[in-house]
């Protein structure tokens, strides 16, 4: 996946800092925002691992740090549950103002608490997902519960979810009473995914199962069996983005516009917001050619030039190959690298006299079993590859309107 380091600003002026996933190859088919857990920060490993996951189906991600935690500004300790859905609801608008309107929210523990709030607050908004994320927000305390009494005499506490202790409030409990999640699902009425461990030992089960039986259809449930509840396990995280792009299909359109087809070898498509981005079919074979993103391009696939190199390269392996299958000679690997200029012709000496011209170096690297004569003979032989002849021969290319 392809990340950018962003950042917007919430409603009191603060520095929200994230990072956006897009997908490496082509243009994101919606857009997505992903809230971490209770104390925790955007660069979670479950939180990265979702992400990779989401992208590679074509869903773009924003993941941000909340006011107060990792690199974002703003003290913690002057932060409440409603800071959250607040500094969520900011994300929403820099991605519409920026990209295009999310229309997935994701949620991790209380995160997710958060953006089934802030997902009634956004028209734009079509599905929401959460994973391991408690039925009443005021659940969290029960990580300090001992320590609720220090409030009476200080008037927060100290809390350490990670290396970084934090200090919360008496405002932050008691905005967390103040929200009624159960009543804000009940009304909620869009597509709900829920993610959930029965082994889950810091938001017990049964939270999934009372924020089920509350939702309108359509609503789904998939456990994330022995998963614990940071999802600390790569695989589990994975398996939990894949799940989330599987369900969304079902909600969202995902899906392209109306393929590429043609009853000719090769086809090249460029759509009207696509700026240099090509997709390219040869049936049933699609990739994407590109341009870098100096020259204005997006850079999710090969330039031009380097797809002519890479055929170059393919039929010359191939060739090889070929010829040593052939010749029952033991080549086993045979790697070529190829570079793409243009200068002029080492023929000439006074460069006045002459005009630049493309020129492929190409290297070659094999492994095998072979004596001096059948290396040389390799050699002689990539210079004969089928794409080699046709480089260096006349070529004539003819060009017309396709008839209907």
């Amino acid at each position: 996946m392809k990340s950018h380091k962003v950042n917007f600003t919430n409603k009191n002026g603060e520095i929200i800092h994230g990072r956006l996933e897009l997908p490496i190859d082509q243009k994101p088919l919606t857009y997505s925002i992903f809230a971490h857990c209770f104390a925790c920060n955007k660069n979670l490993k479950a939180v990265r691992n979702i992400a990779r996951a989401l992208t590679a189906k074509g869903i773009g991600v924003l993941r941000f740090d909340f006011t107060g935690l990792g690199e974002s500004e703003g003290q913690f300790e002057e932060t409440t549950f409603s800071h959250n859905i607040s500094d969520i609801l900011s994300a929403a608008e820099y991605l519409k103002d920026n990209y295009s309107s999310a229309n997935l929210l994701i949620g991790h523990s209380l995160g997710g608490a958060a953006v089934l709030i802030a997902a009634s607050k956004l028209d734009e908004v079509k599905a929401v997902v959460t994973i391991g994320t408690p039925s009443d927000p005021y659940h969290v305390t029960h990580l300090f519960h001992e320590e609720l009494h220090k409030l009476d005499d200080q008037g927060y506490i100290e809390f350490k979810m990670t290396d970084i202790p934090l200090k919360i409030s008496r405002k932050f409990i008691e905005d967390l009473k103040n929200n009624a999640l159960l009543e804000v699902v009940r009304a909620l009425k869009k597509p709900y995914l829920i993610l959930h461990s029965p082994q889950d030992k810091i938001v017990n089960i049964d939270h999934a199962a009372s924020l089920y039986q509350t939702a309108f259809h359509p609503k789904s449930f998939v456990t994330l069996d022995q998963a614990d509840h940071l999802l600390s396990k790569k695989e589990d995280s994975l398996y939990a983005g894949s799940v989330i792009g599987a369900w969304l299909k079902r909600y969202l359109d995902l899906s392209k516009e109306k393929p590429l087809r043609t009853q000719k070898e090769v086809a090249v498509r460029i759509g009207p917001d696509d700026g240099y981005t090509a997709e390219i079919v040869a049936t049933p074979h699609n990739w994407i050619a590109d341009e870098p993103e100096a020259v204005g391009g997006a850079d999710f696939g090969p330039t031009p030039y380097e797809l002519l190199s890479s055929s170059l390269g393919a039929c010359t392996a191939m060739t090889l190959k070929m010829y040593a299958k052939r010749k029952q000679w033991p080549l086993e690997e045979v790697i070529v690298h190829l570079e793409h200029d243009k200068d002029y012709p080492s023929a000439y000496d006074d460069d006045s006299n002459s005009r630049k011209i493309d020129i492929f170096n190409r290297w070659l690297e094999i492994t095998g079993d072979l004596d001096e004569m059948q290396r040389n003979k390799l050699l002689e032989i990539a210079n004969k590859c089928p794409v080699h002849r046709t480089l260096q021969s006349k070529i004539e290319i003819k060009t017309q309107w396709l008839e209907d």
